[in-house]
């Protein structure tokens, strides 16, 4: 329900040109709700005439439209033309600054300095035509810090003409700038773009400052470049996947995260890592990059998925200064020797999230895991089993450890030969853990319109296909009546991967 004031400021908005003339008139205090409402309704010339008037140093569109990672006014898809908007009504803005400072004049109204676009965008791909994704919300902004910085060199070349110093120097006044906060995705198409707007921009009137970086296919010197020309102040995650670094690339590319000084969080999932291939110099390596990793005093969050890690588990995270909250090894060959060292480690008791997906649980890892779910027990909030060749007896053997685990908020199981009875045992065990609020359970095995040889692919899309639709939803609606009757309508069981994407460390 929208309050009389939301009602007001949406009606306003509608009203163009007239809500434009009637900014003059209103008070700041009333900017909000109209940005507000102007997001809402798509309203991309209203919002313009906003951000072109702000009257606060700072417009955060978490704080404005969300609450810690929620959007209850955007819903899930934020309009990629609202975003634009707001994006061109900074550039106008600054435009206007530096023809003001060129001729020596001085008619601002806009006080911003300091725009907030961090967790606005991701990187579904299903959001529609409509959304804006994050590598295109990266390549706007970085399109934009370029045509400032033009436009301000533009502007001093004219102004060096008509104004000349004591020193014969330009003299023109400088605008106050922008700095932009924004979460950025790059791969090789962007690459340069964004290249040359840290480089061009850093010292410009729009200046990009990264929280997430996210980098897809590139190569070590790409790679290595963005970071140095990153302003290293508030970087919190550098997210580097699909690279195909190796070890050698990782130990090139490392060094440079140590003036991250605020870093949380390293993915660097699908890094092409093998210690089972007996190359020359592949410990000395290892030693690097664990060394290397042991220099990020912040460090939260790791992941290494898809790296085959076999044995070597202990020699890469003995270095970390302080324990991880999450850890994500998901297809990462693990021999039980590397579960009993991380269920001795000062990892396993501060754990909120732990990904062990991939690997099989049959008798020689089974016990391990088990041990370690007992170690994480007193923290783990995020647990992820997915595709491990749960069969039910082995999920019930597990059972116990998991119902210590007394903080849980999300179990994936999916892709596991999971039967009905065996997802009936589950759900009657786990009703017990209060904050359970999410499971993403496997299609059951009895459910399959033919025999799936095991185990399937990791895509979704094989299950589905091979899955009878009028029993699987009988099986849906059982489960959901067996947690109404337990008192937990609350907790979510779905087989659909789509809310689990959405779950992130930062978030838990």
């Amino acid at each position: 329900m929208h309050s009389l004031v939301f009602l007001c400021a949406r009606r306003l908005v509608s009203h163009r040109p007239g809500a434009c003339r009637a900014l003059d008139l209103l008070p700041a205090e009333l900017y909000p709700v109209l940005f507000q409402a102007a997001f809402l309704d798509g309203r991309t010339l209203a919002l313009r005439d906003l951000v072109g008037t702000w009257p606060f140093p700072v417009l955060s569109f978490q704080r404005l439209l969300g609450h810690h990672g929620r959007r209850p006014l955007l819903g899930e898809k934020p309009s990629k033309l609202c975003i634009q908007a707001v994006i061109l009504a900074v550039v106008a803005h600054l435009r206007r600054a530096l023809e003001e400072s060129c001729r020596g004049t001085s008619e601002r109204r806009c006080r911003l300095r300091v725009l907030d676009m961090t967790g606005l965008q991701d990187d579904d791909t299903d959001r529609g035509p409509e959304g804006m994704s994050l590598w295109s919300g990266t390549v706007a902004l970085a399109k934009a810090c370029i045509e400032v910085s033009k436009h301000q060199s533009e502007c001093l070349k004219r102004g060096s003409k008509r104004r000349k110093g004591p020193s014969g120097a330009s003299a023109a006044p400088q605008p106050l700038g922008v700095e932009v906060r924004a979460d950025l995705f790059v791969n090789g198409t962007s690459f340069g773009v964004l290249r040359d707007a840290l480089q061009t921009g850093a010292a410009g009137p729009l200046r990009l400052k990264c929280r997430d970086f996210h980098a897809e296919e590139l190569s070590v010197a790409g790679t290595v470049s963005l970071l140095e020309s990153l302003e290293p102040a508030g970087v919190r995650r550098v997210d580097l996947r699909f690279n195909n670094l190796g070890l050698a690339g990782l130990c090139a590319v490392l060094p440079h995260l140590a003036r991250f000084t605020d870093l949380l969080s390293l993915k660097l999932p699908y890094s092409n890592v093998d210690v089972r291939r007996l190359a020359a110099g592949t410990d000395a390596g290892l030693q690097r990059l664990a060394a290397q990793l042991g220099r990020l005093p912040c460090l939260k969050e790791l992941n290494l998925g898809s790296s085959r890690l076999s044995g070597k588990l202990r020699q890469l995270l003995s270095d970390l200064q302080a324990p991880l909250e999450s850890l994500e090894l998901a297809f990462c060959y693990l021999l039980p020797g590397d579960l009993a060292f991380l269920s001795q480690s000062l990892h396993a008791p501060a754990l909120r999230k732990l990904d062990l997906s991939g690997h099989d649980f049959s008798e020689n890892l089974l016990q391990p895991l088990r041990h370690l779910l007992e170690e994480t027990s007193a923290s783990l909030l995020h647990l992820d089993l997915m595709e491990c060749r749960l069969t039910d007896a082995r999920l019930e053997a597990l059972l116990p450890a998991l119902c210590r685990c007394s903080r849980l908020r999300c179990l994936g199981l999916f892709g596991n030969p999971l039967s009905t009875p065996g997802l009936k045992t589950l759900l009657r065990k786990t009703v017990v853990l209060p904050d359970l609020r999410l499971v993403v359970y496997p299609y059951p095995v009895d459910c399959y319109s033919r025999e799936l040889p095991w185990p399937p692919s990791a895509s979704s899309r094989i299950f589905e296909d091979a899955m009878d639709e009028e029993r699987f939803a009988a099986v849906s609606a059982e489960l959901c009546r067996m947690l109404v009757s337990s008192g937990r309508a609350d907790t979510v069981w779905t087989a659909s991967l789509c809310r689990h994407g959405a779950l992130d460390y930062f978030t838990l």
